[in-house]
């Protein structure tokens, strides 16, 4: 029986097939790199065409190529949406949104929990042109309403949270944002477009760092913005295209590539990512777990109703230990590399502190917090690595 045509594909079939075109390209699988700055006109009819809006060809490198539109056209697929841009980094789709949203005299709505670049640029750059910020507290839901002034015209998004992984009642906030005429905009880096989909809950625009999870090889500098409407995501094609954000062909290429594998890559990452979780909460160092799949994680009842999967990053709150212990737990470690990004096939482990970034709320563990990423390495091998750091510890406390 042949596959009806208005059957809505599974995820796992439209990151294997979205934005191929393999009879358009001589029968080639993947679409291939084209590396172009100047793109010649045939005529000077098709010349003024290209000039005019809504242009639909290709006019010059940084506009796009079709290395460019395959993948955007994959992202828009995944997503359900028909509005991606590709940019040349995951903080560039962040500032794209920022800068592509607001403008002088608007106030925005800031999670306290957010990437702290995309606080970097609310502080400095908004700052400058005139546009104010307020931080919130990342497990607001519906009280965001409170903080809506009539200038307000964005509220910023991150869920789970940066380093700290609360999880935000997005449908909440996207709810009260609506009421007042508000846009919400969400880092979806996170669970990816696989395991959670924000327009689905409200959501007007969803940034990804396709370095991560996407590319999946630690080798790729990329980002993508999604909207929810052509008139949005016009916008966001436009100030994009101003600001020179264009992605280099090559990771593009690399990016879709990456694309293909994301669905195992993340499966197995969920998978090895739980069972180390669920050993390292056992354990006496460990004062608490922050991953938001975990039964006992403040955030997981949200997780659980609005996402589909988890993926290999979360981060564990030690009890108090001398920075010294710590050093000698991290420092010895053979496949935790000590690193930040994550996203790649490499495991990776990294100390933060978030009472340093934190303005809205306060953050009161008094042990250090270290972030892990679980990477597709055997997951035995990752625990001993981290049993032997543990005696590392234990020996540096003697």
């Amino acid at each position: 029986m042949a596959a009806s045509k208005d059957r809505q594909a599974h995820p796992d079939t439209v990151l294997a097939h979205a934005g191929l075109d393999p009879h358009g390209n001589h029968g080639v699988v993947n679409p291939p790199v084209y590396h172009a700055s100047t793109i010649l006109k045939p005529s000077l009819a098709e010349w003024e065409a290209a000039e005019k809006p809504g242009y639909a060809g290709y006019s010059y490198g940084r506009s796009g190529t079709p290395t460019t539109r395959a993948f955007e056209a994959a992202v828009s697929q995944l997503y359900g949406v028909e509005n991606a841009v590709a940019i040349s980094s995951g903080l560039g789709a962040v500032a794209l949104a920022l800068l592509g949203l607001t403008k002088s005299g608007d106030h925005v709505l800031v999670s306290d929990s957010v990437y702290y670049p995309c606080r970097r640029i609310c502080n400095t750059i908004l700052k400058d042109f005139g546009v104010a910020t307020t931080y919130f507290d990342p497990l607001i839901g519906d009280g965001i309403a409170e903080l809506i002034r009539p200038e307000t015209t964005l509220i910023c998004t991150e869920s789970p949270g940066s380093l700290t992984f609360e999880v935000s009642d997005i449908p909440a906030i996207t709810a009260a944002a609506k009421t007042r005429g508000v846009k919400v905009m969400i880092d979806n880096t996170w669970a990816t477009g696989l395991y959670y989909n924000p327009f689905r809950h409200g959501v007007d625009v969803v940034v990804e760092a396709a370095t991560k999870y996407i590319a999946g090889h630690s080798d790729v500098m990329m980002g993508v913005a999604l909207a929810n409407d052509p008139v949005l995501g016009g916008r966001l094609r436009a100030v994009a295209n101003n600001l020179g954000y264009s992605a280099a062909p090559d990771d593009v290429y690399l990016a879709l590539r990456g694309l293909r594998t994301m669905s195992v890559r993340l499966a197995r990452q969920q998978e090895t990512g739980l069972e180390i979780a669920h050993w390292l909460e056992k354990r006496p160092e460990v004062a608490r777990m922050l991953h938001p799949a975990l039964a006992g994680d403040p955030g997981h009842a949200i997780w659980k109703r609005d996402f589909t999967g988890a993926c290999g990053l979360f981060a564990m709150v030690l009890h108090p230990v001398p920075h010294e212990a710590v050093a000698a737990f991290i420092d010895g470690l053979r496949y935790f590399g000590l690193g930040a990004s994550w996203g790649g096939y490499e495991s990776l482990i990294m100390p933060a502190d978030p009472r340093r970034i934190r303005t809205a709320t306060r953050w009161e563990d008094a042990g250090p917090l270290l972030r892990l990423h679980v990477g597709l390495e055997d997951p035995g091998d990752l625990i001993a690595d981290l049993e032997d750091g543990f005696r590392r510890l234990h020996a540096a406390l003697a």
